[in-house]
């Protein structure tokens, strides 16, 4: 990666903790409730796909905000074909809605299982995705994010759902 992106990425996660307050500050008098919609995209071998912004630190899952006038599967085939070219081939089947409260205090997730889909090449990393990866369950990078790993434990090892991301 070109030295000036790197340098720019780390610009973007030193002021993330900045700039993101002020964002939410928008959103509260602009939105009553932010709605995102994000999936646990499994392989045929039984791996996640997980993706490394460049605006926060850790692996999270693909996904995104539901925009005015989308539905939240919509929005879903949306984000998953913009980070990680992938495109939905069957219903994804809902896990649940989770409120985010490390984000904001009107932060929701509808949170989707994805098995049927085409991958037709690999992502290329750009200004907003900088990595991603399909991994085992069990043998997740060190800086996954906690909501992340709350989700794969539901669904591989049969904990219970919490309503928290």
């Amino acid at each position: 990666m070109p030295d000036k992106l790197m340098s720019l990425q780390r610009i973007r996660r030193a002021l993330e903790p900045v700039i993101r307050p002020i964002v939410h500050f928008y959103w509260r008098w602009s939105r009553g409730t932010t709605l995102g919609a994000r999936a646990m995209v499994i392989d045929g071998t039984g791996r996640v796909l997980l993706i490394k912004h460049s605006y926060v630190d850790g692996w999270h899952f693909p996904g995104g905000g539901v925009e005015s006038g989308e539905t939240m599967l919509t929005a879903l085939a949306r984000e998953l074909a913009e980070e990680a070219n992938i495109k939905l081939t069957g219903q994804p089947r809902l896990h649940g809605v989770f409120f985010n409260k490390r984000v904001s205090r009107r932060d929701h997730i509808g949170f989707y299982i994805v098995r049927d889909f085409i991958q037709d090449g690999l992502p290329v990393p750009n200004r907003e995705i900088i990595a991603h990866g399909f991994f085992a369950h069990d043998a997740l990078p060190e800086d996954t994010s906690r909501g992340t790993r709350a989700r794969i434990a539901e669904v591989f090892d049969g904990v219970a759902v919490s309503e928290l991301w």
